[in-house]
């Protein structure tokens, strides 16, 4: 049965191996299955050559909620694709969140949409991540040695 307490212990068991999160100082919260939001603030590392916040960052932040979002249900799930729209330019010291929802979820495929807001709640990106779901656990303990990714 899906279920948010197994969402959490999946999103726990990611974030504990994700460095590239953790390095950034993210912050991942599961508000229901196959929902995540991600909260990150710009640092000075991530302002580009124009003074705005990299557009890469934005993309990892959001790309980071997706991945928690189809993440929820125990089977290791990973991006097909994903597209993303700028509408606003970060700045140093805004604090994004990224909220991903899940629209759609077959057997294997989903469809995520993921908003960036800013700390005034205004938009600054569009996501739309592509999931492949595989059979390996999320949570599994790896005993068995296998690698079914």
């Amino acid at each position: 049965m899906d279920s948010v307490e197994t969402a959490q212990r999946c999103a726990d068991s990611m974030f504990s191996k994700d460095k590239a999160s953790q390095a950034l100082g993210i912050v991942v919260e599961i508000s229901g299955v196959g929902n995540a939001s991600a909260r990150m603030e710009v640092s000075d590392t991530m302002i580009n050559g124009l003074g705005v916040c990299h557009g890469g960052y934005i993309f990892l932040l959001a790309d980071s909620a997706f991945a928690f979002a189809c993440n929820a249900y125990d089977r290791a799930t990973f991006a097909a694709g994903a597209t993303v729209e700028f509408v606003l330019a970060a700045r140093l010291g805004d604090s994004l969140v990224a909220e991903a929802r899940e629209r759609y979820r077959g057997k294997r495929a989903g469809i995520y949409d993921v908003s960036v807001h800013n700390q005034d709640g205004r938009l600054v990106a569009l996501f739309r991540g592509r999931s492949r779901a595989t059979e390996a656990p999320v949570i599994g303990d790896g005993s068995d040695g296998q690698r079914r990714l």
